[in-house]
């Protein structure tokens, strides 16, 4: 899937598109530019992108405005942006991006981050129910977590927790869209909560040995970390 999928990228800085346009190119993507919001929604619907990457700071739109519009036609979505706040992150992500990259930035990152968001539009696509990192196996549909083959068992809410991440493996998945979906409306705040629940997993799955496969982006949320 990521080798000669259509990118296109979305950035008013001459300099910056020319750098993501060779390094995508280097990695057998064919790549498309939008310089601002108009030609980035005309790319949209002539070459039909499946991921895009998307700057905030558009000379005739907001950046923000545009991630619905190109999440409804179903490309992954990378804001790339020197907007670095957290609030900004925040925003970008619970509007339905899939992950966010400060600039300055490194290439390869970069690449990472697109490969990461192809494999989880076409793992989407087929509705794979199977997670797997590892020798962890995460049954989405059955509610059950395996290592080694073993069962282990978790909290619901724990369960909850990790199958989020799980149904958006390298993204982050913000600490308001994880509490909405595993505790409901009104629990959008407790945050602890969180911080609970990815303890209980850690221990129970990795025994508090070696670098978590949960990652916590600090005021942001969590991702689940996979191999590239």
């Amino acid at each position: 899937m990521s080798p000669h999928a259509n990118i296109l990228v979305v950035d008013d800085e001459p300099a910056i598109r020319r750098l993501l346009n060779a390094s995508l190119a280097r990695g057998g993507y064919r790549v498309v530019e939008a310089g601002n919001a108009r030609e980035a929604l005309s790319a949209m619907q002539i070459d039909k992108p499946e991921a895009v990457l998307l700057d905030l700071g558009l000379p005739d739109r907001d950046g923000l405005e545009l991630i619905a519009l190109i999440k409804a036609s179903g490309a992954a979505v990378i804001v790339i942006s020197a907007r670095a706040a957290t609030a900004e992150k925040v925003s970008a992500l619970d509007l339905g991006a899939d992950d966010y990259v400060t600039k300055p930035f490194d290439t390869e990152e970069v690449l990472a981050r697109v490969r990461t968001a192809l494999r989880h539009r076409l793992a989407s696509e087929i509705d794979a129910p199977t997670v797997r990192l590892g020798d962890i196996e995460i049954d989405l549909a059955a509610r059950l977590v395996r290592k080694d083959g073993s069962e282990v068992r978790l909290t619901p809410k724990e369960f909850g927790f990790l199958a989020e991440l799980a149904k958006h493996p390298g993204r982050v998945v913000t600490h308001v869209q994880l509490l909405r979906s595993v505790w409901g409306q009104g629990h959008e705040r407790d945050v602890e909560y969180l911080r609970v629940a990815a303890r209980g997993v850690r221990k129970k799955l990795e025994g508090g040995a070696g670098p978590s496969f949960i990652r916590n982006e600090p005021g942001v949320g969590y991702r689940l970390m996979i191999s590239p």
